[in-house]
């Protein structure tokens, strides 16, 4: 029987090519295309013819970009790039936006049967004796034309509600950290899955080919009481191939490491050296076909072209001083929450696809009255400073600014509860987040919780519906964006049913 008895066809039905065939076609080199058998020349000849038609299509719909999957976006985008701030713990929407004026009658009251309905708790408060009610000792107040409810912690955000599409309704299943803030970056609870960035960055492309379509910044909180450990595993390429994971900046020193030229080496050495190597590594691709060898080259060649791009970049002493008066003085720090969505500006400028920023130590299961205003204070001007430099700019229609993290928080007291403190457990039944530009709906506020800001009343959103809305938002459709991995066509919503929440598009 034929080795290629198991090949995927060329065309489907519609003679389309398969976007897996595609990706496999790219990287497979001339000698393992002619070794799979006798019908080798007869497909390479239906390719051809193929491929010609496909090349006239898509060259009427050029963009500037490079990779991707051909046929992607599916839909006109409203979005080319993200810039994710991830609030790494779980922000407490008692506190910021879910207002629940009905509580202070509660303070210390037991949390009603009928509300908590069996809800598994965390190994923090599943041994307290009762589950005292604990009202944010925060003050709120309506702003906007939207008359959104603000903590008065985020004064510079209450001021751009009307900028902003908030979401009350969030829901996952997950109640721990690990498995949670994985659900929500990459669809499944289980590590080895792609991330939001590397789909999006498999999927499109790249806009600059000398910077990394996809970057993590990793922002360094001003109180750490309590911080969350995050690594590499949250910003991997799962099952596609490894150039599409995501390249960390570090937030002090280098940018990244090894990237300059040790001392003693000039440019011209280190350009033999990569020369050498990338012939070395393509003769082993062309014998072997490891896909991994093929981002190995691409690695190595992008890291040489960011020796110039990076230093360029990362000099903010360019901006001038209006632009610290958006972000704040914390903005000149590097390291900062607001030095990051600085960055994140620049790199948005200079085409980088998905910005993902991490701020960690929002996992506030003590002292919410000490570390609740630190938190807000590092972000607050930042996130204000970030979208209002992107409107001034023109870049925000096309920039989707997401804000969140992977749960919520109770709205009973973990541990010690007085009128002045307390403390707040995981809470995956609700919680908020917000986007801003990108296609998303200004002044909107979708979605309700009950009276005790434990459970969806109206409009729930779960982590599937938010992915497929993003995605819709950048052109794509969740349902047609899959890979082939392990005999599945493996999709960033997974295999139940995700919809896309027509109410948040603009």
């Amino acid at each position: 029987m034929s080795d290629n008895q198991n090949v995927v066809p060329f065309f489907e039905e519609n003679d389309r090519v398969h976007p897996v065939v595609e990706e496999w076609a790219r990287l497979e080199t001339r000698r393992q295309f002619l070794r799979r058998g006798a019908n080798a020349l007869g497909m390479a000849a239906l390719a051809a013819l193929g491929g010609e038609a496909f090349a006239a299509e898509t060259k009427s719909k050029e963009k500037k970009a490079f990779g991707g999957v051909p046929g992607l976006p599916h839909y006109a985008p409203k979005a080319k790039h993200i810039i994710y701030l991830h609030m790494v713990g779980g922000p407490s929407q008692i506190d910021l936006y879910d207002y629940k004026p009905t509580m202070r009658e509660w303070f210390d009251k037991d949390l009603p049967d009928s509300v908590r309905m069996g809800q598994r708790l965390t190994t923090m408060t599943s041994g307290q004796a009762r589950f005292p009610i604990a009202p944010s000792k925060y003050k709120f107040a309506q702003h906007g034309k939207s008359g959104m409810w603000v903590t008065e912690l985020l004064p510079y955000t209450a001021k751009m509600v009307d900028d902003m599409c908030f979401i009350r309704s969030m829901h996952t299943e997950a109640i721990n950290h690990e498995p949670a803030i994985t659900y929500i970056q990459t669809g499944n609870q289980i590590t080895g899955r792609p991330c939001l960035g590397a789909w999006v960055s498999y999927g499109l492309g790249s806009l600059n080919r000398d910077l990394p379509t996809f970057v993590v910044l990793v922002a360094q909180p001003s109180n750490t009481e309590q911080v969350q450990a995050i690594s590499a595993r949250l910003w991997q390429a799962g099952y596609l191939p490894g150039e599409h994971a995501g390249v960390s900046f570090r937030a002090a020193g280098d940018p990244i490491l090894f990237i300059n030229n040790p001392p003693g080496v000039p440019m011209q050495v280190r350009r033999t050296t990569l020369d050498g190597l990338k012939a070395l590594n393509e003769m082993n691709y062309q014998m072997v076909g490891d896909s991994e060898t093929h981002t190995r080259i691409q690695q190595y060649e992008l890291a040489f072209r960011m020796q110039s791009s990076v230093p360029e970049l990362t000099n903010i002493g360019s901006e001038p001083e209006s632009t610290y008066k958006l972000y704040g003085e914390d903005a000149k720090k590097p390291g900062t929450f607001a030095y990051t969505c600085l960055l994140a500006r620049r790199m948005v400028e200079r085409g980088v696809r998905f910005i993902q920023v991490y701020h960690n130590n929002w996992d506030t299961h003590a002292n919410v009255a000490g570390r609740l205003p630190d938190q807000c204070r590092d972000v607050d001007q930042a996130c204000w400073g970030l979208v209002q430099d992107l409107k001034q700019r023109g870049m925000l229609d096309e920039t989707l600014v997401i804000w969140g993290g992977e749960f919520g928080r109770t709205i009973y007291s973990q541990g010690g509860l007085t009128k002045d403190n307390y403390g707040r457990d995981h809470h995956p039944r609700c919680f908020t987040m917000w986007m801003a530009g990108g296609g998303s709906r200004p002044g909107t506020i979708y979605g309700e919780t009950d009276e005790f800001s434990y459970n969806i009343v109206k409009d729930p959103v779960h982590i599937r519906d938010f992915h497929a809305t993003v995605l819709r938002m950048l052109g794509i459709d969740h349902e047609r964006f899959t890979v082939r991995y392990q005999g599945l066509d493996q999709k960033l919503t997974g295999v139940e049913p995700a919809k896309v929440i027509k109410e948040l598009l603009a």
